[in-house]
Order: C-alpha cells, then structure tokens, then sequence
C-alpha cells in the first residue's frame, strides 16, 4: 500500500488474518444501562479488553510482523502519549524485538512502567513535539519506526476493530470513535462503510486535542497546540493519510471538553460497568450530541478504544473538575 491512497476493506481483510493469531476477538455487546442513560439503543465494542489494554495491540503487532529480518534486528522506536508505547512495548517482547519508546511527559506514569516491565526502552520528552524529534534521532540511527498513526498497515490493522464490528453488532446507525492522529477511524471507517453501507460515523476529540478538526477545517494536516489532559488523544497533528481518510468518510468530528471526558469514564463505569480510560468517556457527551442532531431512530455503537488508566488518575481529574 502506498502512502495517500486510501485503504480498501481488502487491506483490513488481509490484516485480519495476519494478527489473527495475537490479538483478541473482543466482545460487541448491547449495552442496557448506556441505552437507558442516552436514551437510544447503544452497543459497545470492548477494546478496552484487547491485549494491553486497548485497540493498539492491533496496529502494532500487524507492522511487527511485517519487519524483514534485518528491521527485526536492529529494532524499532516509536512516539506515544501512553497507549501505543505499551502495545509495541509488548508485542515487540513478545516476538523478541527490541522495543524503543518514546514518551512525552504528558503521558502516564502507568504507561512508562508498563512498556518498562515489557522489556522497553523508555525515553521521557518535555512535550509531544521534542518526542517526535527524539524519533527521529533514533530512526537516523537505524531503528524501524512503528508510527502509531501515519501508516497504511497500521490503518488496516486497526480497522479489523470495524470489521468485527460490522459483524457482530445489531442494526447501527451512528457509530462514533476517539480520534488521536485518526489510525483508529481511518480504519474502522473504511471497514463499517464497506460492510454496511449508509452508516454515519462520527469522530470524538477533545477541545485541546484538536488535530482531525483543525486539519479538516484548514484543508490539510496542521499543527495543533496540545492542552487536553487526554495524553492518548494527543496527537500534534494528523496526518496527510488519516486526513484524507476523515475526509472522505466520515460524517463529521465532534468536541468535547475534558470534563465531560472525564464524567463520561465515570457514566461508563457507573452505567457500562466498564472501566475506560478518558478517550473513551468522550464518546458519551458526543453521542448525545449525535442524537440531538440526527433525532429519532438513532441506534448507536460505541468503540470503548482503551481502559489504561489508573483509580488514582480519574480521582484526581474529577476532583480537578468537580465531577461527582
């Protein structure tokens, strides 16, 4: 696949037997206590109970076992906020491939010890930026990158989320999914439009973390200022591939603050009974923006893309907002 091309549902099929064997088939399950809370029928897509803890797992290990013999050893590097460190961290150990992550010192303490204990060398940037800089420096030095948005194989991988979806949900509507640098939706896109035509799909960031928005409301990637609490949604920028993907499919890309992040991962765990991380909060306040606008009839589906975060990190947030 070659770069600016959009992938096909082909690429997502071919990916899907390629990670088959590594990645879990998570479960799709209407959800009772959100359809109660939003007011429509709502099915939920567990990521959050994928291998290490969120749908990365995917992207990673697909690029992983692309490596030709020479990439495998001299290794690989990435950039990460938190989630995308820990899959290539552990993936990369569990295929024994020396792992490189770099992390900025936004991301959770959490992550770094989690790709740590993996086997990982963990470098800490001062901001997203000086990690996307260090890369860099190490891909200079030989190592693969592993990017965990600006990849086609990447893309497809994550879009096995949407195939599984598309075959294992009921009737679907709307559904709605986090974006970060947009590896997730550009995938899960291409999946879901192809196998069930007419569905409208809705991206979900937050208002500090705005790269999808600005680079679909600019015409092309552009840099963002990174505020957002949400470190797994921090992208500095999208891409010119997730780009062109949002462009072409997606019905359009919602705002959320991280307050509302942050009481959606409560109203999840209250209501869901699961326990997701802020990235997946968001899709609560955004679906009811979705309602408001499409009106009756809607039936959701929610990508709960991760749940690596920790008790102690959500207290402290909904202290910090005021949340109940």
């Amino acid at each position: 696949m070659e770069r600016d091309v959009l992938i096909t549902v082909d690429d997502v099929e071919a990916e899907a037997e390629r990670i088959a064997g590594y990645v879990v088939r998570t479960p799709t399950v209407p959800s009772p206590g959100l359809s109660a809370l939003l007011g429509a029928p709502t099915t939920a897509k567990l990521e959050l109970l994928q291998r290490t803890g969120s749908f990365k797992a995917r992207g990673a290990t697909a690029r992983l076992l692309t490596l030709s013999g020479t990439e495998r050893a001299a290794g690989v590097v990435t950039v990460s906020g938190g989630n995308h460190g820990i899959a290539l961290a552990v993936m990369a150990g569990m295929l024994d491939v020396k792992a490189t992550i770099v992390m900025p010192r936004s991301a959770p303490a959490s992550a770094k010890g989690i790709a740590e204990a993996a086997g990982a060398s963990v470098h800490i940037a001062d901001t997203m930026d000086d990690a996307f800089a260090l890369v860099d420096e190490f891909k200079d030095a030989g190592l693969t990158l592993v990017h965990p948005f600006d990849d086609p194989t990447v893309i497809a991988a994550q879009g096995t989320v949407g195939l599984e979806f598309a075959q294992d949900a009921g009737e679907l509507t709307d559904v709605l999914v986090s974006i970060g640098g947009g590896g997730l939706i550009s995938g899960v896109a291409t999946a879901l439009r192809a196998r069930r035509p007419g569905i409208r799909i809705w991206g979900v960031e937050t208002e500090g973390a705005r790269a999808m928005s600005a680079a679909l409301d600019a015409g092309r990637p552009t840099p963002v200022e990174l505020s957002s609490i949400v470190s797994t949604l921090s992208a500095p920028s999208a891409s010119r591939l997730t780009y062109e993907h949002a462009s072409e499919l997606l019905t359009d890309v919602l705002t959320v603050t991280d307050a509302e992040a942050v009481q959606g991962t409560l109203d999840l765990a209250d209501h869901a009974k699961v326990w997701a991380e802020p990235a997946a909060g968001c899709l609560l306040p955004a679906a009811r923006q979705v309602l408001e606008r499409v009106g009756e009839g809607a039936e959701l589906g929610l990508v709960i893309c991760g749940g690596n975060t920790t008790t102690s990190d959500v207290a402290a947030w909904a202290q910090r907002f005021g949340l109940s």
